[in-house]
């Protein structure tokens, strides 16, 4: 019998979220890269399989980052794809006999010649509880001798999927800041480069009046200064890691960054029936980039979620302190030694405790968030009282002193 669930998670609300978030990862129409690749293979010897695939949903179509079956297409069109049905569950999808399923037996690539008799498929989800995409497996013939081993391995493959994308969007976040400056570097050195050229242009010339030359050479030495100054520049930035990510900022409403963080994690919440408090003091504006300090937001949740017990309660305080804002994201689980305090925010610490339902943890989440708040002209810190005594991480964030004028 198929172990198939049926539909769920179909609201625009979620499906809209889940789009911003696989979008972030930028995995939609890109080459293949070995890792997927490599994911792929190991589905389908695990299941002696015919075929399989490392697939993300879209908003209309499925596209395929890995394909190892028969069937050699990389783009899906999503009310075609099984993969989007199996989405729709948070467990493993298991259609021993696809002919005989109601939900998929009209499948165009079910009712084609060799086609999909056999499909198993694991959620790619995220921490948030977003599905993205699946890791999944099919054969051209029904299969009854699955064993719950195999299953293990394709929910292991996808977390593993998950992790790459992880690391990926870390990765773009740092090469980031390097393209900045090579863009910058461009920009700031073609008009002096084109200066040298044309002071080249008059000297080849040999027309120039002893004068006129003395005047070139003064402005070739200003030129080459100027170059000299802008690579001197660019050194100094480049130790200092912060000074190279561009910046958007805009007048937000602290509740309105509040409540984009509330709405990211309610699913995630729910998972592990946890209860989350806001408990805001202030109605008051901040001028930042909305985007950099919803990614702040989200670690630190994230965090509080990840090392807190199932029902267990967190909090968000949010309080006007003289021209500040501070935000108190508290959590009344494993705590942190002093050892452990001491590391935070440093790139890829590793703390003594381990998140409780053993999601992932890349030890470079605080860094990022340190980098960004310091950025914004804002302080981060946190404190706890010893193991598990729970946690608070705060952030100081510059207020607006005058609200905002509305039409």
């Amino acid at each position: 019998m198929s172990k198939f669930s049926k539909p769920s998670n179909t609201t625009s609300e979620y499906e809209s979220q889940r789009l911003n978030k696989l979008k972030r990862y930028d995995i939609i129409d890109t080459p293949p890269e070995l890792l997927f690749d490599l994911i792929a293979e190991i589905a389908k010897i695990t299941f002696k399989a015919a075929g399989s695939f490392v697939s993300f949903i879209d908003k209309t179509q499925v596209y395929l980052k890995a394909n190892t079956s028969p069937i050699q297409v990389s783009i899906i069109n999503k009310e075609d794809s099984l993969c989007t049905i199996a989405s729709k569950s948070a467990d493993i999808t298991l259609i021993e006999n696809t002919e005989t399923c109601i939900e998929v037996k009209d499948n165009a690539y079910v009712k084609i010649n060799n086609g999909i008799r056999f499909y198993a498929a694991a959620p790619i989800t995220t921490m948030e509880g977003f599905v993205i995409g699946t890791v999944s497996v099919m054969d051209d013939k029904p299969r009854y001798d699955i064993k719950q081993d195999q299953l293990s391995v394709l929910k292991w493959l996808a977390r593993i999927t998950l992790e790459k994308l992880e690391s990926r969007l870390i990765n773009r976040i740092s090469v980031r800041a390097y393209d900045d400056r090579l863009h910058r570097l461009a920009h700031d050195m073609k008009n002096p480069a084109t200066s040298l050229i044309a002071y080249g242009q008059l000297l080849d010339k040999n027309l120039l009046s002893q004068e006129k030359l003395a005047s070139l050479g003064n402005k070739i030495e200003h030129t080459g200064r100027k170059i000299e100054l802008t690579m001197n520049n660019l050194l100094n930035e480049a130790k200092n890691e912060n000074a190279a990510i561009d910046l958007e900022f805009k007048t937000v409403k602290v509740m309105d960054l509040l409540q984009a963080v509330v709405t990211t994690f309610d699913f995630t919440l729910k998972q592990k029936q946890q209860t989350l408090k806001i408990n805001c003091q202030t109605d008051g504006y901040i001028q930042v980039d909305q985007e950099r300090i919803n990614d702040v937001f989200n670690n630190l949740l994230s965090n509080a979620i990840k090392y807190s017990h199932m029902c267990a309660t967190i909090e968000i305080i949010c309080t006007a302190e003289d021209s500040n804002i501070v935000f108190e994201f508290k959590d009344y689980g494993l705590g942190m030694t002093t050892d452990d305090i001491a590391k935070l925010f440093t790139k890829f610490a590793k703390l003594s405790s381990v998140p409780t339902a053993k999601e992932r943890s890349n030890g470079i989440g605080l860094y990022i968030v340190k980098t960004l708040v310091q950025l914004h002209g804002g302080k981060v810190w946190a404190n706890s009282a010893g193991k598990d005594l729970g946690s608070s991480f705060f952030i100081s964030l510059p207020k607006l002193e005058s609200m905002p004028i509305t039409d």
